[in-house]
């Protein structure tokens, strides 16, 4: 199984979308809804996982999780509750954020060195919502220092949860290679067999070949790809031996993409949603080179629609067998 990670800032539901639309990725996580001291209106979780209006899955038909931060137990138990009621296909729990405005706020990573208070919120929140919904956590090895990341998935696991996701570095480390994938080998061993849950590897998966080493090191079947599926849209066909995805697949989506943030974002900051995206693209394909250089001073979104529609004509008589939905129905490229 193959997860979408969530990166606040970067994966959110219009990029799910898109590149959900690629093939390859099984489950997604939402990016963060943070809970603070109150109830949160249904309207809260609609906005972060406006696919909870499509029966919780991107219009590709993959499945959410929607994932919830914060340090209360009670209330985090109540938002999930709540959350539950709009349909998701599982909720997450965030105990690996690195931010510093978020782990100030006593959310995130930050969390790591009270691994008694995680357990006690996995818990809360496992009892506040129905059987059949699924409860997961994803935590990094640690803070400053990995040395309670035993006690994190312990607590994680004896609380009930049906699935943990391991980034394997620390909140020190940042996302600075390498990841620590003989640590997360370490964590996950030291379950005893009555705790023992699904384990899902997350970090510096670039490639195929780094899938592969990163099995044979941690032992998990299952992983989780975020900044590597941004860079490589094909990544999860290629971890599957299902095949790459070529370039001129790309300027359709780009355009899709372009569109849905037209419609979500601020007209100041959607040239600057579509460069992020480019500024991945271009490490795996020299076409996105040439596409972000011809590009990084339009701002004008007239401009950029123009050499978005010169784009798409360019590869539209390229036939492209291997990855469904290269042109989906007009609807869908329409936000939610």
């Amino acid at each position: 199984m193959l997860l979408l990670a969530p990166m606040e800032g970067l994966l959110d539901a219009t990029l799910r979308d898109v590149l959900t639309r690629t093939g390859g990725i099984d489950r997604c996580v939402s990016e963060f809804i943070r809970v603070t001291d109150m109830l949160l209106p249904e309207r809260v979780f609609v906005r972060v996982v406006p696919e909870l209006l499509n029966g919780g899955r991107t219009r590709a038909g993959v499945p959410v999780r929607a994932q919830l931060l914060g340090s209360d137990p009670t209330c985090l138990a109540e938002n999930a509750q709540r959350l539950a009621g709009l349909g998701p296909h599982g909720i997450d729990l965030n105990f690996g954020c690195p931010a510093k405005t978020v782990n100030q706020s006593r959310g995130g990573a930050v969390l790591l060195d009270e691994p008694e208070l995680i357990g006690r919120i996995v818990a809360a929140v496992r009892r506040a919502v129905p059987a059949h919904v699924p409860v997961s956590a994803k935590m990094r090895l640690g803070f400053n220092d990995d040395a309670r990341a035993e006690d994190c998935a312990h607590a994680i696991a004896e609380a009930g949860a049906d699935e943990l996701v391991i980034h394997a570095r620390t909140k020190a480390h940042g996302y600075r290679p390498p990841a620590y994938w003989d640590r997360l080998a370490e964590v996950r061993q030291s379950l005893p067999t009555h705790m023992r849950l699904p384990v899902i590897a997350n970090g510096e998966i670039w490639t195929a070949a780094d899938a592969v080493r990163c099995r044979e090191v941690t032992g998990c079947e299952h992983l989780m790809i975020g900044r590597g599926m941004v860079t490589d849209p094909g990544l999860a066909l290629a971890i599957k031996g299902q095949g790459n995805v070529p370039w001129e697949v790309l300027p359709p989506l780009l355009q899709i993409f372009w569109q849905q943030v037209s419609a979500r974002v601020e007209r100041r900051h959607r040239a600057g949603r579509l460069k992020q995206w480019l500024n991945y693209l271009r490490k795996r394909y020299p076409q996105a080179q040439q596409a972000y250089d011809e590009l990084r001073l339009l701002h004008e979104p007239v401009d950029i629609e123009a050499w978005l529609g010169r784009a798409v004509a360019a590869v539209a008589l390229v036939t492209v067998e291997t990855v469904p939905m290269v042109e989906p129905p007009a609807e869908m490229a329409q936000p939610w």
